[in-house]
């Protein structure tokens, strides 16, 4: 993966959920993928505290929810050693007392990415993503990997699919590609770049011809991909050129993804299609892991 960050590891919070699992799992195969130590963290927060901060947590309090707390990350480890079969693989944990969304943007500062569980709600469900899951795509200093709950782990043929990267030009697409190619390369498998330029169709832009826009598209992604081509000569890559709405795009070229790389605030208008909306609406609605980046 080309750094972004501090290169001190993958980074992993949990909470006990079967999303924490999920995510602890994924995360341990990315640590072993990238030959990187494995943190996993869990921040004790009283909800008591949440709602009158000035008071103080009682001990009794605060013992139990430590308490459960090595619970959860001794439980973390175990799914890690189990996820990879290496049981060297080095790990590390730690229980901090704080403001869990805060204590987590901190400690991204230190990882090669942030790795969080969201609770899936189905196939109707949409606007998944938790408010911790919500502030660390917005505001953490690594990527931030989303994996859902009903992640089917990385069966032999989720093992075989491809990388999907969204691609408009932006700095923060630059830096999802840079990754992305890193990711499929590391796997083995091919690398979906995909190119969609506008909520709208032609039919609705006066003047516009379809064949003009997809040459210009064309163009435009064939100058992104050519120096990571060189890069990556064993990458196969699949090109993607749409005119449609981004994030339904990505929605559905993820479905048949085993990662997602999306980057975030893009610029707007019809050259920019990673808008912040756009890899939330994505991060919060695939059924696969999504990777969210920013541009350091």
């Amino acid at each position: 993966m080309a750094a972004t960050t501090s290169d001190h590891g993958i980074l992993v919070a949990v909470d006990g959920s079967p999303a924490a699992r999920v995510a602890t799992d994924w995360a341990a195969r990315e640590a072993v993928l990238h030959r990187l130590p494995l943190k996993v963290v869990h921040v004790v927060e009283s909800p008591a505290v949440r709602m009158w901060p000035e008071m103080a947590m009682p001990a009794a309090v605060t013992e139990s929810l430590r308490r459960r707390g090595h619970e959860y990350l001794s439980a973390a480890v175990e799914t890690a050693q189990r996820a990879t079969g290496v049981e060297d693989l080095a790990i590390t944990t730690e229980l901090l007392t704080a403001a869990v969304q805060p204590t987590l943007i901190d400690l991204s500062g230190e990882a090669r990415m942030i790795v969080v569980g969201c609770r899936g709600l189905g196939s109707i469900g949409r606007r998944l993503l938790g408010s911790v899951s919500w502030t660390l795509l917005h505001h953490a200093k690594c990527p931030v990997a989303v994996i859902h709950d009903e992640d089917p782990l990385m069966s032999e043929p989720v093992s075989k699919a491809p990388v999907v990267v969204g691609i408009d030009g932006s700095p923060a697409s630059e830096a999802a590609t840079a990754i992305a190619f890193d990711e499929a390369s590391r796997r083995g498998v091919d690398l979906v770049a995909v190119h969609a330029w506008s909520d709208m169709s032609y039919y609705e832009l006066p003047g516009c011809e379809a064949a003009a826009l997809l040459r210009e598209a064309e163009e435009t992604l064939g100058e992104r991909l050519a120096g990571w081509q060189e890069q990556y000569p064993d990458v196969r890559i699949e090109r993607v050129l749409v005119m449609d709405r981004p994030a339904h795009q990505l929605l559905e070229q993820s479905d048949r993804a085993q990662l997602t790389v999306l980057g975030s605030h893009g610029r707007g208008g019809f050259a920019g299609m990673l808008l912040g909306s756009v890899s939330s609406t994505v991060a919060e609605s695939a059924r696969m892991p999504v990777l969210v980046v920013r541009p350091s």
